[in-house]
């Protein structure tokens, strides 16, 4: 079964926000509360406090604070899985300590299985029953595929006041029509690459097809600047000096999360339109693999080129290289069609000649646009050079690289789509045997400290 995840908008009345309003909150408090609870236990006892022992203080924690008796138990057992992966990524050293989160930065909260809720729609609209809430919320979207629901979030986006419920959907997945190298059909193959002057060239065999930036990012920068400068002019709100937001603080607030959401809802629009045309012509897509993430790092303390660093960054995450490269895999994989991914050390596709096969480490620098191989004469821009020396090699037509897809290890989707680990989802810990509690909290005490006990 494939997972997609399908999104519609909220609009509950003022009854039903105000009751999703509290039931943010109350989650908020309770991640910062596991937060605090895991901070006090390293700091006074030099212990590590695990997801298995922040759970089972759930029922004491309900208890004391009857105000979160109502929020359905998964629900809550989310939240406080939210934090553990927190932890998780900063021990791995993929991000800073999780810090409190005050409730204008708090997203929303999560359902992970259905028990909580129920969706009342198939393809386009409908509804969502929230039963621990106890209210029945209209929605409107309309959902490429469908299939059986399994989990809900719902997230809040205070700048926009708006509310989303977003869904994984199980989707019966097509099988692939390609098993092995001798059975691609060639005639139905495009390889792409992506960039930042040219945000997708194409090369299918015989034509090179380029689509233009948009440069969503750019083109509204000037005014999110100039919504944001007079956003400072007015009063802010300031907690600790008990100074409340003045009314053009929050009109002007509005304006600028306005225009950063029409930059992203923009940018996704022209990425499913574009992803979907090319998926629709071919059943083999073959790209390079890229570290979006390591290209996207800020420049080195002292570098001479922090500006050019943090241009490039900027152009890089203006067309969004990862959501393109996973929407024309999971677009093309669900027809049943093939993504080859090609390692970019082994074939480097940025420095080989298409038609000789020579590699040319000068041609490495992102300013030179244009090659011209010294050994052949053959002249190529840059990216349509990558996208055939990627079309050779699927093809086994490239000179100088003697590897098969099978020795690269990236040859079907059904080889490259890798299962998921255990990482300790909600799934996995609820089939563990739930362990009591030492003891319950006593009146007054913290229901944090009855898993110190």
């Amino acid at each position: 079964m494939a997972v997609r995840r399908q999104t519609f908008r909220l609009y509950p009345n003022k009854g039903q926000e105000a009751k999703l309003l509290q039931a943010r909150r109350d989650h908020a408090y309770l991640y910062n509360a596991c937060i605090a609870h895991r901070k006090y236990e390293w700091k006074a006892n030099r212990k590590s406090v695990s997801y298995l022992e922040q759970q089972n203080c759930l029922p004491a924690y309900k208890k004391e604070w009857v105000e979160f008796a109502y929020l359905h138990s998964q629900a809550l057992q989310a939240t406080v899985k939210r934090v553990d992966l927190a932890y998780n990524a900063f021990f791995q050293g993929l991000r800073k300590p999780p810090k409190f989160k005050s409730i204008r930065k708090f997203s929303g909260w999560t359902y992970p299985a259905t028990s909580g809720w129920k969706a009342n729609t198939s393809l386009k609209h409908g509804s969502v029953n929230l039963n621990d809430l106890g209210i029945k919320i209209k929605m409107r979207g309309q959902a490429k595929q469908w299939g059986k629901p399994t989990t809900l979030t719902i997230v809040y986006k205070p700048g926009l006041k708006q509310w989303f419920a977003s869904f994984t959907v199980e989707i019966p997945e097509v099988i692939a029509k390609f098993g092995s190298q001798s059975e691609l059909a060639y005639n139905s193959i495009v390889a792409f690459d992506l960039g930042c002057e040219t945000a997708i060239t194409t090369y299918n065999g015989t034509d090179v097809e380029q689509i233009s930036h948009p440069r969503f990012t750019q083109k509204t920068e000037a005014k999110i600047k100039k919504a944001s400068k007079e956003l400072r002019r007015k009063q802010a709100p300031n907690r600790n000096k008990k100074i409340k937001a003045s009314r053009r603080w929050k009109k002007a607030n509005k304006r600028v999360a306005k225009l950063l959401s029409l930059a992203g809802t923009q940018r996704r629009d022209w990425q499913h339109k574009v992803t979907s045309e090319i998926a629709s012509r071919y059943d083999i897509g073959v790209t390079e693999q890229l570290n979006t993430r390591g290209m996207t790092k800020k420049a080195k303390k002292g570098s001479k080129r922090k500006k050019q660093k943090a241009g490039l960054n900027k152009s890089i995450l203006s067309v969004g290289f990862g959501t393109l490269n996973k929407m024309l895999t999971y677009k093309i994989e669900v027809k049943g069609g093939l993504m080859i991914m090609l390692p970019t050390k082994d074939v480097k596709p940025s420095q080989r000649c298409p038609k000789c096969g020579a590699v040319h480490s000068c041609w490495a620098e992102l300013s030179n646009r244009h090659h011209l191989c010294p050994s052949c004469g053959f002249d190529v821009p840059r990216d349509a050079g990558s996208t055939m020396v990627m079309y050779n090699v699927v093809t086994k037509a490239q000179p100088g690289l003697g590897t098969s897809l099978d020795s690269l290890g990236c040859l079907s989707s059904t080889s490259r789509t890798s299962k998921r680990k255990n990482t300790g989802s909600m799934k996995q810990l609820g089939q563990v045997r739930r362990q009591k509690s030492n003891r319950t909290a006593e009146p007054g005490e913290t229901p944090s400290a009855c898993a110190a006990g």
